[in-house]
């Protein structure tokens, strides 16, 4: 049986930084991926029509661009650049007003004051305070939990009063953040429009730090996309995994993480192959798919198993690409230049939007997250033309017939008609994504669901994906969680794969002493006992 040091289950972004982590440090790794192709969710493709270039998945990426994680790995030496759209995103009201937020903070400030006077002002001083704790916040985030020298230099800065204050806003709701924030709906809806790219509604406790992360990355860095596709971040982290002497297998779905004595020493293959690990397995899959399917009740606490049961997925997703023959004629022309646009709904829409997916009901009026590529990087269609998509939720759940995705999918062709009048005249080739289909492409998103597990805060830091499972290492020794169902969770930044890879890097230099295990150990005894 060939030995390698480390194997990593599952070429996504994760697993790929994970990879190449290892491989810096001199490890011998293969990636075993079950798919014919890596990436995951962040891979691109001719679906809709020839010349049109879709992101079949993720697409924009304020995240990505501000990772320090992907920063360090100095992708733009090995072929990945951005481009930006004129403006980042764009709410659309019903009544026909637009909310804008630009890279020009004064285009910002402008289109907020049409909401209401004075909101532009306010606009400048919420962006002022996210630029004052920025960099700490994001340290904090994108380092494994707890994040000590971040939380340090963010109490430090901010001392006593200034912490408690941010620890509250931190746990408001994105309509109560917006409303202590602004007076007028349009910045309110900037915010709430971006906390509803996860599965959080405008009155989840904890909502308000997604939609102020998304959109103050927005007014700082953009919503930046790699020039010829999202492919192209997959392609330069397997450019630089390969000149690294990593090696990727495709089309080899991992079957069962092989174990012995509570230690990882490899996997088994669908092939009936078994694959060696003498240092490590990292696993880019979800939560569940991990402990119950590749590992098993048999080497797990009984608490690890009970607690898996109440693991909570993110919503369902159905995915629309749209090969547009033209620009697509927005009733408002604020719309145009956005990569981004949100539409379907005002603040009381969103809300009653979530509260029928909380029922399990398909929202009769959908809330689209829409994207313009062709207006973000030229490249993606022919001059003058547009590679479209847009997407909505659904309740969680694992079968949709045809013709529930087809009316789902009417419907929110319908939302585009309204808002941009002979929008499907101009509709030249389509792809539809139902949430099988998603999951077909990439079996790592479950039923549909694109963010490894809820955002809701009962399953977040230190109880993702469940309590006292916080950290990338697991109950097995050897074996690392690496996907978005752990700390951080969901969006392409690359820290999943980041912490599982410095947690094997800790765990093997810690070996002599045994210290690192003795301390993983009591703390799994103390939760699990």
């Amino acid at each position: 049986m060939e030995a390698v040091d480390a194997i990593v289950i599952g070429a996504g972004h994760n697993g790929l930084v994970a990879a190449n982590l290892l491989a810096d440090a001199g490890w011998s790794v293969e990636v075993v991926e079950a798919t014919p192709q890596a990436g995951g969710a962040v891979r691109s493709g001719h679906v809709t029509a020839p010349g049109y270039l879709s992101d079949l998945f993720s697409s924009f990426y304020p995240l990505g661009y501000a990772s320090p994680v992907l920063k360090a790995l100095d992708l733009r030496e090995h072929g990945l650049e951005w481009t930006h759209a004129p403006d980042v995103f764009t709410h659309l009201l019903p009544d026909g007003r637009a909310a804008t937020v630009s890279r020009d903070l004064e285009t910002t400030m402008a289109s907020m004051e049409r909401f209401a006077a004075g909101d532009g002002e306010r606009w400048r001083h919420a962006y002022e305070e996210w630029r004052a704790v920025s960099p700490q916040l994001l340290e904090a985030l994108f380092r494994p939990f707890p994040p000590v020298r971040a939380g340090l230099d963010l109490a430090r800065r901010l001392r006593a009063g200034g912490s408690l204050r941010l620890a509250r806003r931190l746990m408001l709701s994105v309509r109560d953040l917006g409303s202590e924030l602004f007076r007028g709906e349009g910045a309110t809806l900037a915010l709430a429009g971006c906390a509803l790219h996860t599965d959080l509604s405008p009155e989840d406790a904890g909502g308000g730090v997604y939609g102020w992360l998304l959109a103050m990355l927005g007014q700082e860095v953009g919503w930046p996309v790699p020039v010829g596709g999202a492919q192209q971040i997959t392609s330069a982290l397997v450019r630089r995994l390969s000149e690294r002497g990593g090696r990727i297998t495709y089309g080899t779905p991992v079957t069962r993480v092989l174990v012995a004595r509570g230690r990882a020493m490899g996997v088994r293959t669908a092939d009936g192959r078994a694959r060696r690990a003498r240092r490590a397995v990292l696993a880019d899959v979800p939560a569940p798919a991990l402990y119950l399917d590749l590992v098993g009740a048999r080497w797990l606490p009984p608490r690890v198993v009970q607690d898996l049961e109440f693991f909570r997925w993110d919503g369902a997703t159905v995915k629309v690409d749209w090969a547009v023959n033209g620009r697509i004629p927005w009733r408002n022309p604020a719309a145009a230049g956005s990569g981004t646009v949100h539409l379907g709904a005002d603040l009381n829409g969103l809300t009653r939007y979530a509260a029928h997916l909380a029922t399990g009901e398909p929202p009769p009026d959908p809330f689209l997250l829409m994207g313009q590529m062709t207006t973000a990087d030229g490249s993606r269609s022919p001059a003058g033309t547009e590679s479209a998509w847009a997407y909505t939720h659904l309740p969680h759940r694992r079968h949709w017939t045809a013709d529930e995705i087809a009316a789902r999918v009417a419907r929110m062709e319908a939302v585009m008609e309204e808002y941009a009048p002979g929008f499907g005249a101009m509709v030249v080739g389509r792809n539809v994504f139902s949430p099988a289909g998603l999951e077909r492409e990439n079996p790592s998103l479950v039923g549909g669901a694109l963010g490894g597990g809820t955002a809701a805060a009962f399953q977040q830091l230190f109880l993702r994906p469940i309590p006292g499972l916080g950290r990338a290492d697991t109950p097995v020794e050897r074996l690392f969680l690496a996907s978005a169902s752990a700390h951080p969770g969901g969006g392409v930044h690359g820290v999943p794969g980041a912490n599982a890879a410095r947690a094997a890097l800790a765990r093997d230099r810690a070996l002599t002493g045994r210290l690192y295990q003795a301390a993983v150990g009591a703390a799994h005894r103390a939760v699990y006992r």
